[in-house]
């Protein structure tokens, strides 16, 4: 891409300015709509911090209160309760048009009669800047999106990717302090999305303002966030960086729903150095962090990669036996499903380093990984996991 002739600060326009943080405050926030025979609680009291400059995403299935949320930031739903604040100011009773953010949606909104040029320019003209300033700043965002030479395009003549780009450059090019993003790859094909979930973080990082995303896709919101707020029937199960609520998922619903995750429950034995240890039976044991966890029975999950398959290693602590009950070569790995002593199937990815398969459906087989790849997960979401900055 041709570096524009202005500077880094000058395309970020109002995102170059020292801002405060965090960008947008949610403080007990809550949404109930009501219809003729019943009130349907969409958002429960939810409160959330997301800093300036951040990549911050709402995940979830559809109808556990993402998009609201996000309807709410803009303006275009008001909270039954709670406020919100942009930059330390309640927005509540403040119109969308006056807020400050833009929106972009799932299917672009461009006008079809207008060329992309005056697409990305009808907010500027909306506000009467100056037609020498409209055309600077148009074509420093086309340059962003790497629309350069299509400006006399009309929409129709884009592909769908490129589509997304101009309504991108046209939120953009008013320099809101904040761009929510309702899931604005939802229309691409998986490669096309697979490809724009990387340039949206380059525009992200290189105009610096705050990017609030929606989506259900947990591969696309691991690879573009900063944070990720995880939502469930209307509340926020977890909130931290992709590596977090992967790794170190506070309930089964995070665990299941972000990528695959194995649950194991059991009694607590003994504790050592801190750790509480579920005796399976002879040999075979799993081994918990208990991080401060007082309770007898407890709900552990491990990621299919991290577990091994065959004799284990000298520093497995935990490991358990099992019988191989389904095969699913994936290309890159290979999906071994395993019913274990402890009556539950555990699923194992290994990966295809050779091109013979390690076990065969019936085989019985030992299943090994370390205690720092278990983590204790809460059964319910409680009332803290629902308030989380």
């Amino acid at each position: 891409m041709t570096t524009p002739a202005a500077s880094a600060d000058e395309r970020r326009g109002v995102a170059s300015r020292v801002e405060p943080s965090p960008a947008i405050e949610l403080v007990g926030v809550a949404k109930q709509f009501t219809s003729a025979d019943e009130n349907v609680q969409a958002v429960e009291r939810i409160d959330l911090d997301i800093g300036s400059g951040e990549f911050f995403s709402l995940l979830g299935p559809s109808g556990c209160g993402k998009t609201t949320t996000l309807r709410m930031v803009a303006g275009f739903e008001e909270p039954t309760e709670g406020k919100i604040l942009l930059y330390g100011d309640d927005v509540v009773a403040v119109p969308p048009n006056r807020r400050d953010v833009n929106m972009v949606f799932q299917n672009y909104a461009l006008f079809p009669h207008m060329s992309v040029f005056d697409n990305v320019a009808f907010g500027l003209r909306r506000k009467r800047v100056d037609g020498s300033e409209i055309t600077k700043r148009v074509g420093e965002m086309l340059e962003l999106v790497e629309l350069r030479g299509r400006e006399r395009r009309k929409p129709r003549e884009l592909s769908g990717g490129q589509q997304q780009r101009v309504a991108l450059a046209r939120a953009l090019v008013n320099h809101p302090r904040a761009l929510l993003l309702d899931e604005p790859l939802g229309a691409l094909d998986l490669k096309l999305r697979q490809s724009m979930q990387l340039e949206l973080k380059r525009i992200q990082r290189e105009v610096g303002i705050t990017f609030v995303y929606v989506t259900h896709d947990q591969g696309e919101a691991l690879t573009m966030s900063d944070r990720i707020a995880v939502m469930n029937a209307g509340r926020v199960e977890q909130v931290g960086s992709p590596r977090e609520v992967y790794e170190q998922p506070r309930t089964r619903f995070v665990a299941g729903f972000i990528g695959t995750s194995n649950i194991l429950s059991g009694k607590v034995s003994r504790t050592v150095d801190g750790c509480g240890v579920i005796e399976v039976a002879g040999d075979e044991r799993i081994v918990v962090p208990l991080r401060g966890a007082t309770a007898d029975q407890l709900v552990v999950t491990v990621r299919p990669e991290k577990i091994r398959l065959g004799e284990p290693a000298a520093n497995a602590d935990c490991r358990i036996r099992g019988t191989v009950t389904e095969v699913v070569y994936q290309g890159t790995f290979t999906a071994y499903s395993v019913a274990v002593t402890t009556g539950e199937q555990v699923l194992v990815h290994h990966q295809n380093a050779s091109a013979v398969d390690v076990a065969a459906i019936g085989d019985r087989v030992w299943l090994s990984w370390t205690s720092d790849h278990s983590y204790l997960i809460q059964e319910e979401t409680d009332e803290a996991a629902r308030s989380i900055r």
